[in-house]
């Protein structure tokens, strides 16, 4: 019997997130089973490299479409065989090919359903609100638009951009471990 919950985790660029994820929690609550980029050159890859984690590199760009991209993906996770699949800086779009197959968490800069999408954390601190954050949510096929796991507030008043997005970027690590928590228990 496996007492330890298994994950993977889908990043595509600088992987502060998966180093998180590497430092609050696995081989503590959860295994990272696997760490898998799109992108070849991401910089979360030496994350990977330098736990032992096994890495998956599949470049999205060799692919005709992201159906053939997502059924890729989906082939590969299925040989770890985890328990969630953490997208955590993730950038892809992803089809019903994935969504309908793989048990995922995603993590997004701002209070959903407000800004979902690209520069949500430039969107949300031009808005009207005065609170920004961030949702970790259920991964559907529709973009950012998942059951709502846990949000994370920022308050904005008195802050400029510059401070409002390295606050957004710090409490997207303890949303994401807390989610992380929450699903697995």
């Amino acid at each position: 019997m496996r007492s330890m919950k298994r994950i993977a985790v889908l990043f595509s660029g600088t992987g502060s997130n998966f180093a998180h994820i590497i430092s609050t929690l696995h081989k503590k609550e959860a295994e990272i089973a696997v760490a898998l980029t799109n992108n070849p050159e991401a910089e979360g890859i030496r994350f990977a490299k330098a736990h032992g984690i096994p890495l998956e590199v599949i470049d999205s760009k060799a692919y005709e479409n992201r159906e053939a991209f997502d059924s890729a993906v989906v082939e590969r996770l299925r040989s770890y065989q985890v328990d969630l699949t953490v997208l955590a800086g993730f950038m892809r779009i992803l089809t019903p090919v994935f969504t309908d197959r793989i048990k995922c968490i995603n993590l997004h800069p701002s209070l959903l359903p407000r800004h979902k999408g690209m520069k949500a954390i430039e969107r949300s601190y031009e808005d009207e609100y005065p609170t920004g954050g961030v949702s970790v949510h259920w991964v559907t096929s529709e973009l950012d638009g998942g059951e709502i796991i846990l949000q994370k507030e920022v308050a904005k008043e008195g802050l400029c951009f510059e401070v409002y997005y390295e606050k957004v970027r710090a409490i997207e690590k303890v949303a994401l471990e807390e989610a992380i928590r929450k699903v697995l228990s």
